[in-house]
């Protein structure tokens, strides 16, 4: 039997209703026999970050969790549940109904095809680490060994990011 892992999940999305999406992925990921949820960030809304111009503003969350699948399992389920919200794979930082990224699986490193945990990306993006400081500020990053809040206060000032529910 798999331990429990802590891990943490980022949620973005854009198109539709994207606020409906992430409460029905985080229903059916608390729903799942192996995973609980611990906690939810509040909703963000933030400007697009790259990708192709006109996009809307996303929503974005993070979720903390424990769970005992595997991070293959879990990045499969949470693809599964992309899919289920119409998510279309069309361009590389395009509009979607949902996305969700593994950002933390416990403090693993792993760099194969299709997973790279933690998200590669993340210290650079305050879409994410304004949600993780909400709900794991002390949590150390495995790689650089700096907090949630460290990495956010390593960036500039976040600009037009507001918060949009606390409790959703």
């Amino acid at each position: 039997m798999q331990q429990k892992a802590t891990v943490f999940l980022g949620l973005g999305g854009n198109l539709g209703d994207p606020q409906a999406a992430f409460r029905r992925s985080r229903q059916q990921l608390m729903d799942h026999p192996a995973t609980s949820l611990c906690q939810s960030s509040p909703l963000y809304l933030t400007p697009p970050l790259g990708g192709p111009s006109g996009q809307p503003d996303y929503l974005n969350a993070a979720l903390m969790l424990e769970t005992t699948l595997d991070p293959h399992s879990l990045l499969h389920f949470c693809q599964e549940l992309e899919l289920a919200e119409g998510r279309k794979r069309k361009e590389r930082w395009g509009a979607r109904t949902l996305d969700i990224d593994l950002l933390f699986y416990a403090q693993q490193q792993i760099n194969e095809t299709g997973i790279e945990v933690p998200h590669p990306r993340l210290t650079e993006r305050h879409f994410v680490l304004l949600p993780l400081v909400t709900l794991a500020p002390d949590f150390c990053h495995p790689l650089t060994g700096l907090s949630m809040r460290e990495l956010l206060n390593k960036l500039p000032a976040a600009k037009d990011i507001r918060i949009l529910n606390q409790n959703w």
